[in-house]
């Protein structure tokens, strides 16, 4: 009968505030730090220093992958910094288990992994009980289920062409400044977009997932008009970028 009542208790008590605790979402402060020490201003990530901080990268990834978003219970920006922050750091866990490198798309050419073409494909993490891959985190999380193109400036694949990664975790209750000051950063990076009124070069990204920005009656030229100090004209003819997928490291 006591242990019946110990029980009983564990389920009436202990249990639910268990539970209640890890449907909360979890502290991004060790990411935090490792990006701070280990990313430049200017998005350069020391790759070798994250190797050596390896201990502390999968604890990190360690509490990711035991609190998958509550979606009944999370906010919005809880779920959405969730992934973004879970989308960077397996890409520099993804890099350092291969590492030396000169392109993540070097990772996964059926080679290194059979059967696996793309690095975005490589199933190599968990959340939940979920078995995912990089792709899962972009196209089937941020965006199936958040109409917001700014996602594209703040996953960052460790490329060069890529948006500059941030030497800070996203933080749900920063994260439409981050994303905005991130969008503004990438438009005006005169090596991944060249503004003009006329004649705008644009990174890739714009063509790749044009359809994102033009969800809720939005256009490309819209998204930019917003988002930079140099006006796109109504008739200017865009071009895009040859992408550089070399490394973004230091």
């Amino acid at each position: 009968m006591k242990k019946l009542g110990h029980f009983v208790f564990w389920l009436l008590i202990i249990a639910p505030a268990l539970s209640e605790a890890q449907s909360k979402p979890p502290s991004h402060e060790i990411y935090d730090r490792l990006l701070k020490k280990n990313v430049t201003a200017d998005g350069k990530v020391n790759y070798k220093a994250f190797i050596k901080d390896s201990v502390e990268l999968n604890k990190y990834l360690a509490i990711l992958s035991s609190t998958p978003p509550d979606e009944k219970t999370w906010s919005k920006n809880e779920q959405m910094v969730f992934w973004i922050n879970a989308y960077n750091a397996f890409t520099i866990k993804l890099i350092t288990k291969y590492y030396p490198l000169k392109s993540i798309k070097d990772i996964g050419t059926g080679i290194q992994i059979p059967f696996v073409n793309t690095p975005w494909t490589v199933r190599f993490f968990k959340i939940g009980n979920d078995r995912m891959d990089l792709d899962n985190i972009e196209h089937g999380r941020l965006r199936k289920k958040f109409d917001d193109p700014r996602v594209h400036m703040a996953l960052v694949c460790a490329s060069k062409s890529c948006p500059i990664l941030l030497n800070e975790a996203y933080d749900a209750k920063r994260m439409d400044e981050q994303m905005a000051r991130q969008a503004t950063a990438f438009l005006a990076d005169p090596f991944r977009n060249k503004m003009s009124a006329d004649k705008p070069q644009l990174s890739m990204l714009f063509k790749w997932y044009g359809g994102d920005f033009s969800k809720n009656g939005g256009t490309v030229r819209g998204f930019i008009n917003a988002h930079s100090p140099t006006k796109i004209k109504p008739d200017a003819k865009i071009s895009y970028l040859d992408y550089d997928w070399g490394l973004n490291e230091q």
